[in-house]
């Protein structure tokens, strides 16, 4: 349920990349999670589209990654990119209340956070209007799990179009191009969980925002 972007990192291996010295913190952090994650330089290059050597140049600082490669080696790595840029994530609160879930607008929808920001998995509580971005195809990496808490949901996944009620839940790739509705004139409202890798330009699964729509 995110925008119709895919960041993935084809090209990624020939990106720009910043100026030396932008990131100080990655090569060593880069170096450090791969082999904490078991992989050699070239089985963890293959997995996130790059060259081994550069790879290595990544690790030994002689090169700056781009945001592509970032979240490329972030999915091999299993962690976030606040983590390969050697970032300290402040104590965050394992609870969070209703009387904290201030609402948001977003492309018509409106949703709640319902769990804490910069984890590897996003909660929401979302309502969706009827009519609103039905048309929008969304495809990008991770997984999404929603539940209709009430109204009907009209989801299409690739091919294929189901229709959800009140209870019902569904849990897919969303690789998978999908698309969401509201069934009925009242809307519907969901929880919804996914697993978005965090980065500036895809903080949620919203669909365009109504500046993006203009």
């Amino acid at each position: 349920m995110s925008p119709s972007e895919t960041e993935r990192p084809s090209g990624a291996d020939s990106s720009a990349d910043p100026a030396p010295g932008a990131l100080p913190a990655v090569a060593p952090q880069l170096r450090a999670l791969r082999r904490q994650a078991s992989l050699t330089l070239e089985t963890a290059a293959r997995a996130a589209g790059l060259s081994p050597a550069h790879l290595s140049r990544l690790e030994t600082g002689q090169r700056q990654p781009s945001l592509p490669m970032l979240l490329a080696l972030a999915r091999v790595y299993g962690t976030t990119v606040s983590e390969l840029l050697g970032e300290t994530v402040a104590e965050r609160d394992s609870v969070i209340r209703a009387a904290d879930m201030e609402p948001t607008a977003a492309g018509g929808w409106t949703y709640w956070q319902a769990g804490a920001p910069g984890r590897g998995m996003q909660a929401l509580r979302v309502h969706v209007p009827h009519g609103s971005q039905g048309d929008i195809v969304r495809v990008h990496p991770g997984e999404e799990w929603l539940h209709v808490l009430r109204g009907r949901l009209r989801l299409r996944l690739g091919d294929t179009t189901h229709r959800l009620a009140a209870g019902d839940s569904a849990h897919f790739d969303s690789l998978t191009p999908h698309r969401i509705a509201a069934e009925d004139h009242d809307g519907v409202e969901l929880l919804f969980v996914h697993t978005l890798l965090q980065s500036p330009t895809a903080a949620l699964c919203l669909g365009p925002t109504p500046g993006d729509l203009s």
